[in-house]
């Protein structure tokens, strides 16, 4: 099997917001069309806040990955977040998500990142091993929001 995890484009807008749309339903999140798509487009569109990637597998579309850029007192600088990793039902278990995560730091230490987060939910055990076999810990913490808008 042949894999890429190309930079998206503006270009690749529309193919995104249905991989979003995709995972959100997958993973239980409301999903607001137009708001997904503004967000996507903001981040396609100012690199400095972060990055889209497109995963490929054998030259069609299997998901994506975002990262987005922060700072952070505790970790001494620039940090990021894997905000979002979705690879399609069909071509899970073949490495796209573990390629995704190391292209993901590659780029984060390109740009001088010192952390990189990720998020997973409570009974996510098979996304969870993933996210450890890469390197992530649990650091017993818990991820509370609150939004603002």
């Amino acid at each position: 099997m042949s894999q890429a995890l190309r930079p998206a484009t503006l270009d690749d807008a529309a193919t995104l917001v249905d991989l979003m749309r995709a995972f959100y339903a997958e993973d239980g999140h409301a999903f607001r069309d137009e708001s997904a798509r503004r967000a996507l487009v903001g981040l396609l569109r100012e690199p400095a806040h972060g990055r889209v990637f497109l995963i490929e597998a054998d030259g069609q579309v299997a998901g994506y990955a975002a990262v987005t850029f922060g700072y952070s007192l505790e970790f001494h600088g620039r940090d990021a977040f894997l905000d979002e990793l979705y690879v399609r039902h069909e071509r899970r278990g073949a490495g796209l998500g573990r390629a995704a995560i190391e292209r993901a730091a590659e780029v984060c230490r390109a740009e001088g990142i010192g952390a990189l987060h990720l998020e997973v939910g409570s009974g996510n055990d098979t996304a969870r091993r993933l996210y450890e076999a890469a390197g992530f810990v649990d650091r017993a913490h818990h991820l509370m929001t609150r939004r603002l808008g």
